[in-house]
């Protein structure tokens, strides 16, 4: 039986647990602030994998802390981007295990990479506008979403129209807009939309619950063991290594 260190026990955190117990991995630790990191130091040594679902304030020193132990880690906590390039060095300095996505849900990255093909197919077709919608619980911290990010990340990358991301409104052309709203307890919902003065044409992905994020993130510390290296969950999950 693997055993499993839990970082981040909101409800991602839980719905984690109750997977990872069905799938006959024991949960050692439950880890919510720094001082359960110190006070559960010897028990998390014992771990074949942490998965992170914690928060942009606290993420790297986590990762760090799964560095220092040399337990592979999954990180499924988003708005940490600017630091991925470190962690990277970190990572494949230390022959470390990491792996990391803005999103774990495998219909997410499907999502992504029908987002990346019609980006593509609509790069000729410059009367369409394009906009990004996401809508999240009212308890996310980061907005726009790192799911939105890279959604963005890749139409800029597909579109020579578009050059920057905004999270507001604005008439710049060359700006790409994401839309962020925070309601209930929405698990996630992102929607590409292109609009012409003729027609529309939108994309959307809607998580019924937080089961395909926890699915994901399991898979992938299955993965991980026995590896080293630094790597995107949706990279791995389509076999792009």
């Amino acid at each position: 039986m693997k055993r499993l260190v839990i970082s981040g026990y909101g409800k991602m955190g839980k719905e984690i647990e109750r997977l990872a117990i069905l799938k006959n991995w024991q949960i050692v630790a439950r880890i919510d602030n720094k001082m359960q990191w110190e006070e559960y130091s010897e028990i998390i040594k014992s771990a074949d994998a942490i998965i992170d679902f914690s928060s942009p304030e606290v993420v790297l020193d986590n990762i760090k802390n799964a560095f220092e132990k040399n337990i592979p880690i999954i990180i499924g906590t988003t708005g940490w981007n600017s630091e991925l390039e470190n962690v990277k060095i970190l990572c494949e300095k230390g022959n470390h295990s990491l792996v990391y996505g803005s999103n774990f849900s495998i219909g997410v990255n499907i999502f992504f990479k029908i987002n990346s093909q019609l980006a593509e197919l609509m790069n000729k077709h410059s009367s369409y506008n394009v906009i990004i919608e996401e809508i999240h619980h009212t308890k996310k911290l980061d907005s726009p979403s790192g799911t939105a990010i890279s959604l963005a990340n890749q139409i800029i990358e597909k579109l020579d129209r578009k050059s920057t991301v905004i999270n507001e409104s604005s008439t710049d052309s060359e700006k790409l807009e994401i839309i962020s709203k925070r309601i209930g307890d929405v698990p996630g919902i992102h929607k590409i939309v292109y609009n012409s003065s003729i027609d529309e044409i939108e994309i959307m992905h809607t998580a019924k619950s937080r089961q395909g994020f926890a699915e994901g993130a399991l898979w992938a510390a299955e993965w991980i063991q026995s590896k080293e290296g630094f790597y995107n969950f949706s990279d791995i999950l389509f076999n792009k290594l």
